[in-house]
């Protein structure tokens, strides 16, 4: 089986060689992104293999059945990026549902930390040799309440670590967590209430029609005056230019972005020698009170090696057997749950 993989970054090759020895599956390394240019690169491989910012629109989905692509192995969960009613009946798009939770929502916390106990800021003065302690005030976690939108996997995670904390925790999700209530620290609520009553506010839900800019102008009004905004699941479910507005006028206390909207064409890549085209960026990353991670919550060796590994199982069980229990269809359900009708 080979593979044409796209978006290449060294830290991806090692433990994608090792499990595709192990599978015999062959990867071709492309540093380039999938796009409508780049799709030719497929010709003459089974498979293609894409991470969160290729751009798998109808033209490109076309230009790989013609090649005779039967695959989309994804290696990531999200799979906003891929139109999956155009791929229906052209290709098999296969994901890793969950990797490390514990990686993206350690980030999550470390992003939180450092801007409240204002570490970052500490870090560059003492660079210099200033050990002055004015303007690095910040305020305890403990007693303080979290609001978690969305309570997969990773937001349950988030949420222990917080409870680590001494933290109050409300919940939102469309399909809440059963037993994850305790009647007492942990509860799930309207977002309504969610924002009115939360000092931090973490998004760990996917993208979805019904969750772009989730986040917007309406909802930061509603928010708790000073919240504190972190975000280490896709940059879409915040309206970046609101987000702005309400950082300027004091409403958002501080914002810990690990995701932007329109990362695709800058997260991953070094720019430093660039002027920034995006203003909206620019404006956010000079605000002193914004920590912006280039959507590297995910980077630990324990979720390389579960991406990795999972992702080969994915094809490997595909050629073996015709399917795959990560397959998505047409909706983004998994394979089982199309089979029992439930996507319908």
């Amino acid at each position: 089986m080979k593979f044409a993989f796209f978006d290449t970054k060294p830290y991806d090759r090692p433990a994608f060689e090792k499990y595709g020895s192990l599978h015999g599956v062959s990867f071709k390394f492309f540093e380039a992104k999938l796009n409508e240019d780049t799709a030719e690169l497929a010709r003459g491989y089974d498979g293609v293999c894409a991470f969160v910012n290729d751009t798998v629109s109808p033209p490109v989905i076309d230009k790989l059945a013609e090649l005779g692509v039967r695959v989309l192995a994804l290696r990531c969960a999200g799979f906003n990026n891929v139109d999956m009613r155009h791929a229906y009946g052209r290709l098999h798009v296969l994901r890793v549902p969950a990797y490390s939770p514990y990686a993206v929502a350690e980030h999550a916390m470390a992003l939180l930390l450092t801007s409240i106990r204002r570490i970052h800021k500490a870090y560059i003065r003492s660079r210099d040799f200033n050990f002055s302690l004015s303007g690095l005030t910040g305020f305890d976690l403990h007693g303080k309440t979290v609001g978690v939108i969305g309570t997969g996997r990773i937001g349950r995670v988030f949420i222990d670590i917080c409870r680590g904390f001494g933290m109050r925790v409300l919940c939102y999700d469309k399909f809440p967590a059963t037993g994850l209530e305790d009647g007492d620290r942990i509860r799930y609520v309207e977002l309504s209430e969610l924002y009115r009553k939360s000092d931090v506010i973490s998004l760990h839900c996917p993208l979805t029609p019904e969750t772009h800019h989730l986040i917007n102008e309406e909802s930061l009004a509603a928010c708790k005056k000073g919240v504190v905004l972190i975000n280490t699941s896709r940059g879409a479910l915040v309206d970046a230019e609101a987000l702005l507005s309400a950082i300027k006028a004091r409403q958002v206390g501080a914002a810990c972005l690990d995701v932007y909207e329109e990362e695709s064409d800058l997260f991953f890549e070094d720019n430093s020698g660039h002027i920034l085209e995006d203003d909206t960026l620019a404006r956010l990353i000079s605000m002193p009170n914004v920590i912006v991670t280039s959507h590297q919550a995910f980077l630990t060796e324990e979720a390389l090696e579960n991406i990795a590994e999972t992702t080969v199982r994915n094809i490997s069980d595909f050629f073996a057997r015709g399917e795959c229990e990560n397959e998505l269809c047409w909706r983004g359900t998994s394979a089982e749950d199309c089979k029992s009708g439930k996507c319908f």
